[in-house]
């Protein structure tokens, strides 16, 4: 009878002073929002698009309509496809005049003045 009560203060000793985790369940850290996609969805009543990548799932788009219902979208759409291409086109072109701007800023701020103060040598 006391090996019992030895036994149980131990496993409640143990219990007690094991360390608590903070963590969430793989079930939900991993899941995918979107379980099924709408092929049709018009245009005119999505007020915003979010992109969702997370490690188990495909991409997912999910658009937040005017009405604030939020619908998966199909990532094959066809003007899904192309809006996506116009913005990877439109952050190129930004990332360009930025690349430019600065060029210039080094250009005009840095070499000149450097320039201007090297001299021609002196022939004898």
């Amino acid at each position: 009878m006391a090996l019992k009560v030895i036994v149980i203060f131990a496993l409640m000793a143990v219990v007690i002073h094991a360390p608590v985790s903070n963590a969430k369940p793989i079930s939900l850290v991993e899941r995918c929002w979107c379980r099924s996609t709408a092929n049709t969805v018009p245009q005119r009543s999505i007020r915003e698009l979010k992109f969702v990548n997370t490690p188990n799932c495909p991409f997912q788009v999910i658009a937040k309509l005017k009405n604030n219902k939020e619908v998966c979208i199909n990532p094959e759409t066809k003007w899904l496809q192309q809006y996506l291409r116009n913005a990877m086109n439109k952050m190129k072109k930004r990332e360009e005049k930025k690349s430019n701007a600065i060029e210039a800023i080094f250009i005009n701020q840095i070499c000149r003045p450097l320039m201007s103060q090297v001299q021609a040598p002196i022939d004898a």
